[in-house]
């Protein structure tokens, strides 16, 4: 049985950092954020434990060193907000645009995201292994050493995106958009699952036609 959050209204206006922590003691509890504006607001080191976001805008807001262990996000617009060294163990994005965000030094096992915008996002080094990633825009995404080991994408985007060091180990990249492939890119993807299609785009750097 879902337990339902307590919702906090939200303030006119861009919220202050001292409005987030009073409703936050208000209730003593996890709350329901609904349609908050964080704009380029310092919640850095904060408890968001097993709080819920929806429709918040939070534009360069800094969730830097937060605990937002089963935080939920959902239609929430956070660009190139900072989540330094926070832990977003067992949290979840749905539907939001992270463009930019920066997820460095994270703690992420279990995080999740269906649906959202990475696009330019700085995710080095995150663990996407086993994940189900779908309709994921990490185009431009700077996806070094980042773990997709045994990940299925579908409906994601990966054109001009930052593998360098990546793992894709038994990865199914057939639902994923690589962008225009070249023979050079091949080690880059070693191990993963590649459609004919996606094949024929490699061969096609030696001149050759796959039928």
């Amino acid at each position: 049985m879902t337990t339902l959050l307590p919702e906090v209204l939200a303030p006119e206006g861009t919220a202050s950092r001292q409005q987030v922590e009073a409703a936050l003691r208000r209730h003593a509890a996890s709350v329901r954020f609904v349609g908050w504006t964080l704009t380029e607001i310092s919640l850095a080191r904060i408890d968001f434990q097993g709080c819920e976001f929806v429709r918040c805008r939070g534009g360069h807001a800094d969730f830097s060193f937060c605990d937002l262990t089963d935080a939920r996000f959902s239609a929430c617009d956070f660009n190139n907000s900072l989540w330094h060294r926070a832990i977003l163990s067992a949290a979840a994005f749905q539907d939001c645009k992270l463009t930019g965000a920066q997820i460095v030094d994270a703690r992420t096992l279990g995080l999740t995201f269906e649906r959202c915008l990475l696009v330019s996002a700085q995710l080095h080094g995150l663990s996407f292994r086993r994940a189900e990633l779908d309709g994921i825009d990490f185009h431009g995404a700077d996806l070094s050493e980042a773990d997709f080991r045994d990940a299925v994408l579908m409906n994601c985007n990966l054109r001009e995106a930052g593998i360098t060091g990546a793992r894709f180990d038994g990865a199914d990249l057939r639902g994923a958009d690589l962008g225009e492939l070249r023979l050079l890119d091949a080690p880059k993807f070693k191990g993963a699952i590649i459609s004919m299609q996606q094949a024929a785009l490699l061969l096609s750097g030696l001149g050759l036609k796959v039928f």
